[in-house]
Parts: structure tokens; sequence; C-alpha cells
């Protein structure tokens, strides 16, 4: 069954939600970011996806304070992401009581870096990154689109012992047009022996059984939940 997996992005330590990755379209839902953790738990949720997108413009992690909150608060297994770049970047994370790190533009800017870690930390607390635009990897906070393949990308780090990856069509993210269904579909077919979680443009109930039913692994969903497209009742049947 797939996870049903909450994102919470932030800035300026509060909840919000941008189009495409664009700074410049925010939205804010909450001044507190733990309201809204506390109210997915309240609902049966268990997973949660933590973004610090001021991490991730600044290139080093910025709102663990808020990671700290959440883990110390509610009982949700939270995956972070955004931001971060060093060895002590990832140990603030753990710290911070995160149960895994979603690690992307490091992956590509630093592959030896991003083994190291892999290596000593493992697969289950380590989720590569893949933020795509037009097929090709995005990084620095999607501000930068590289020349490398999706495809590629994931054949190198399967290699590497990689079993878990976040894949953001950023072309759909926060757009409530519809996810990438067919790519997620291929990406399983591709690497049956990895763990595919499906972020951008989850707009309804019918893509998560559509995922679902492809044997992506986890499905991120922001903006829906926060515009009440995807009501929390809805879900149950993925929960249990």
């Amino acid at each position: 069954m797939i996870t049903i997996i909450p994102a919470i992005d932030i800035i300026d330590g509060k909840c919000v939600r941008l189009e495409q990755g664009d700074y410049r379209l925010k939205k804010v839902y909450e001044e507190d970011p733990l309201d809204a953790a506390r109210r997915f738990e309240d609902c049966g949720i268990k997973r949660l996806h933590l973004v610090d997108l001021d991490g991730a413009k600044a290139s080093h992690i910025v709102n663990y304070t808020t990671l700290e909150r959440i883990t110390a608060k509610t009982g949700l297994k939270v995956d972070f992401g955004g931001g971060i770049k060093t060895e002590s970047d990832l140990h603030v994370v753990f710290d911070c009581g995160a149960a895994m790190a979603v690690i992307g533009s490091i992956a590509v800017t630093d592959r030896d870096l991003f083994q190291t870690w892999l290596f000593a930390y493992g697969p289950e607390k380590i989720i590569l990154g893949a933020d795509v635009k037009e097929g090709n990897i995005a990084v620095s906070g999607w501000t930068d689109i590289t020349g490398i393949g999706l495809f590629d990308f994931l054949t190198y780090y399967k290699a590497m012992g990689v079993t878990q990856v976040l894949c953001t069509d950023i072309a759909k993210d926060g757009m409530l047009n519809g996810s990438s269904v067919d790519l997620y579909k291929q990406m399983v077919k591709d690497f049956p022996a990895m763990r595919v979680i499906a972020s951008g443009g989850i707009s309804s109930v019918e893509e998560i059984h559509r995922l679902n039913e492809a044997g992506v692994a986890g499905a991120i969903i922001g903006k829906a939940l926060y515009e009440g497209k995807i009501k929390p009742e809805e879900l149950k049947e993925f929960l249990c």
C-alpha cells in the first residue's frame, strides 16, 4: 500500500507552498508548521516530508528548530530536506529527530560525499532527491537545471546502493493540475528494487490510486491538502 506523506515547506519559520519552486509565488498556510503537523497526525497520518526552503536557497540548513519541535511534539516519522550540504548539516538533521534525510544537490555536485553518507548512515536513512525539469535533474532549490538525465542519474545511484528516491516533477509542483503518473510508472518498471516516492501536482484521490496500482511507494501531497482538493477523510483507506 502506498504511503501518504503530507509536505510542509518552510520559509521564515512558516508553512508555505510555492508554484513550480518559484519563491516569488509564495502563499503562507500556517504561521506555525507544528499546527499543520499535529492536524495531519490527528487524521491518522504517520509520515511527514519537511522541506527547508530557506536552507535550499542559503545552501545550509536554516529551519532545524522547526524540525526539532515537530519531532519532539508529534509521533510523525519525518524526512527532512533542503540545504543539507555538509556533514555538520546532516548531523544536525538527525540530532533534531529526522528519521531520514533527502539529499539532492550534493548527489549531483559531490558524488563522493553522497556515497560516504550513504555508506555511513545506510540506505534506509538516506533518500536520493531527484528533482526533475524536462527530464533533467535540477539542483540548488531548483534554480539550476543540469544536463543530467533522470534515468542515467538513477542508474548510477542504483549501483551505489540507493534504495529510496523522491522524485519531484518541478513543472507540476504546486499547480494542482495532476502528477506525472506515467513518469513514476516508468521509474518503478526500470528500478523495481527502489522505493519510488512521487511528488508534484498530486491533486486527487484517483491519482493516488493510480500511483498505488503502479507500485509507487509513497505520495507526497502538499497544496491539494491545504486547498481542500483532497480531504483527510478521503485518505483513510491508505492509512491502515
